[in-house]
């Protein structure tokens, strides 16, 4: 069996009623391992040898209202091979637990505060937590960047003493998914990059522009330099013949077209003739 050498959050944040783990290893894909969460039940981060039953099995016991102690506790005594653990959990309540096995790679261990436990294995030092701990408690940015913040912020001070190769984002909450029809909010892997964290950080920024919505006062009026910005554009990809160069039929009809391939049908309002600012800079920047 593989051991999953890894550093890993797992939070959960009272205001956004939302349960996230961030996970980083040099070990391929360790999203697809370590993070299993649940809204209303809780989040599991299983690594070293990893049990990954531990994942549905510890939500499954969470979501009845069992604390994360007593799941954590049951789950290892049933474990003839818990020794070789390590696991990070936080139940529906907030409260967490973390554990690492006796026969876990040094440096391993984990702490625990309010509403967080954090662990690792085979890392240069207890400083990668150190460096977790004070990242995510001074943080005030929203809830998953935070704990992109705090796993950047281990990664820098030492994380993984054998590399970097993957990390992980998963944060769960009542309706948060596409549509509201499931709880999986955020859900982002880099499984094979030199510096994984990053690029996941470029995920999530995506995941804001496309899936955001802004203030009124930062919704745009397609009129003036805006509206010419945009039909420059629709010019240059040959949406629009060179001689239309006001917002007529013909080029509603193209610039529909443009923003519906671009994805940001969700981010314009074209029948009251605005766009939000962040998507104009984007695409100002990407073609302008």
């Amino acid at each position: 069996m593989l051991r999953i050498a890894t550093f890993s959050l797992a939070a959960y944040d009272p205001a956004e009623e939302a349960w996230g783990i961030a996970v980083a290893s040099k070990f391929p894909a360790a999203g697809a391992v370590v993070p299993w969460a649940r809204a209303g039940a809780g989040a599991v981060a299983t690594q070293s040898y990893a049990n990954t039953s531990f994942g549905p099995r510890g939500l499954e016991r969470m979501q009845r209202g069992l604390s994360a102690p007593s799941v954590l506790k049951e789950l290892l005594d049933a474990d003839p091979e818990a020794a070789q653990r390590q696991v990070g959990m936080i139940d529906s309540a907030g409260s967490p637990a973390t554990f690492t096995g006796s026969e876990c790679i040094p440096w391993a261990g984990g702490r625990t505060g309010d509403h967080f436990a954090m662990q690792g294995n085979i890392l240069t030092g207890e400083e990668t937590l150190e460096a977790m701990e004070e990242a995510f408690l001074s943080s005030d940015e929203p809830f998953p960047e935070r704990l992109l913040t705090a796993l950047l912020a281990a990664d820098r001070a030492g994380g993984d003493r054998r590399g970097r190769q993957s990390a992980a984002l998963l944060v769960v909450k009542a309706e948060g998914g596409y549509g509201g029809f499931n709880d999986r909010w955020i859900d982002y892997r880099v499984d094979d990059h030199p510096d994984p964290i990053p690029q996941l950080q470029h995920l999530l920024s995506l995941h804001r522009l496309y899936f955001g919505s802004s203030e009124p006062e930062e919704q745009l009026p397609l009129e003036g330099e805006t509206l010419d910005q945009l039909i420059t554009i629709l010019h240059k990809l040959a949406y629009l013949p060179s001689d239309v160069t006001a917002l007529n039929p013909t080029a509603m009809k193209a610039l529909r077209r443009f923003i519906g391939n671009e994805n940001f049908e969700d981010r314009t309002n074209l029948d009251q003739h605005t766009i939000d600012l962040p998507v104009f800079t984007y695409l100002m920047k990407k073609y302008g």
